[in-house]
């Protein structure tokens, strides 16, 4: 499983003790840790990186020195649909420990299956909606049905306060945050940004199977974000400056001045309000560009969506927005996003 935190961390405080941390398999292990502070909690699948590092160490921060930081991890079957990679997901236990240690979790809660899921799969599942059956649901059926229920047994067996997800995986945070304010949750969930590496990839326990040439090629998503970015603030910056100039001539000198090549196109980004064609534009071109690359990019979807329900938006659009790509490199299903906001137009 895999951010803007709603309220003000408290004062970060240095990690604790490895030897500190408790492994625990069974809910009855965790009832009966004495509590003094808040619960905080990371819930991953596993196969730790540093995204997850950064997800304690912000826990532990939320958590203070009189809370407590606890990591579950669970490979949910709920999650996987047919032809899926559950059975080469990558278990490693130890591994994730000790990871967890050094970020300065309390305790690393590793149930079974059964301990999850006592008596087979579940009868009742919680249903993501119809925003569970855009973008990422429209490739994969039934797999936020999945996330969300295993969740919701989480929070309940962990009794968490607060809850971190990371923004990387925009959809299963907006689904999440919907399910604790439907169903009335009693659980603060804190959104936390997404960690590339030094070239731009986001972080992720699939990156593993990337052969080097995948790798390379897999880079085109993050530079199809960024694009996508670059391309809105252009267009938020000129809109400032051609509503400081004090007339329409002024204004025509100033794009002008900017270069005949580039005028035309600054000058469509001041009509256009917001400009979300020009956001899905510069990201696409990137990703036409890269479905010609050995190995290709295998584009799934480039949405700009409005992350209170996951539609697509219009170019009238204003508020809060994600810029969200899936695709397939070889055999692995990658997928990123960037938030982007869109102010009204001058």
């Amino acid at each position: 499983m895999s951010p803007t935190s709603p309220t003000t961390p408290t004062t970060p405080t240095s990690p604790r003790s490895p030897r500190s941390t408790a492994l625990l398999h069974e809910g009855a292990q965790l009832r009966a840790r004495t509590r003094e502070g808040r619960r905080v909690v990371v819930m991953t699948m596993g196969a730790l990186h540093e995204g997850h590092a950064t997800l304690v160490r912000t826990a532990r921060e939320h958590a203070g020195p009189d809370g407590e930081v606890v990591v579950t991890v669970f490979v949910n079957p709920l999650q996987f649909g047919a032809g899926e990679d559950l059975d080469r997901y990558p278990r490693t236990l130890d591994a994730d420990i000790k990871i967890a240690e050094q970020a300065g979790a309390d305790a690393v809660f590793a149930p079974s299956v059964d301990e999850v899921y006592p008596g087979g799969q579940p009868q009742v599942r919680i249903a993501a909606g119809p925003m569970g059956e855009r973008l990422e649901g429209a490739s994969r059926p039934g797999h936020f049905d999945g996330m969300l229920t295993v969740v919701a047994k989480l929070l309940h067996l962990t009794r968490a306060d607060v809850a971190l997800f990371g923004q990387k995986d925009a959809q299963q945070l907006a689904l999440i945050r919907r399910m604790v304010r439907d169903l009335n949750f009693d659980v603060e969930i804190v959104a936390v940004p997404t960690v590339r590496e030094s070239d731009g990839l986001a972080l992720s326990s699939r990156n593993r199977y990337l052969s080097p040439d995948e790798r390379r090629s897999a880079l085109a998503l993050s530079r199809a974000l960024f694009a996508g970015r670059d391309r809105h603030a252009a267009q938020q910056a000129l809109r400032a400056r051609a509503a400081e100039l004090p007339s329409t001539h002024a204004r025509a000198l100033a794009l002008g001045a900017l270069g005949e090549a580039r005028a035309a196109a600054d000058a469509h980004a001041v009509a256009t309000p917001g400009g979300p064609a020009a956001v899905r534009a510069a990201a696409r071109q990137i990703l036409d560009e890269a479905a010609r690359l050995r190995p290709p990019v295998e584009l799934d979807y480039l949405a700009l969506v409005d992350p209170a329900d996951l539609t697509d938006v219009g170019d009238d659009f204003v508020g809060d927005a994600l810029l969200a790509v899936a695709a397939r490199v070889g055999t692995t299903r990658l997928i990123d996003n960037l938030p982007l906001t869109f102010g009204a137009h001058p």
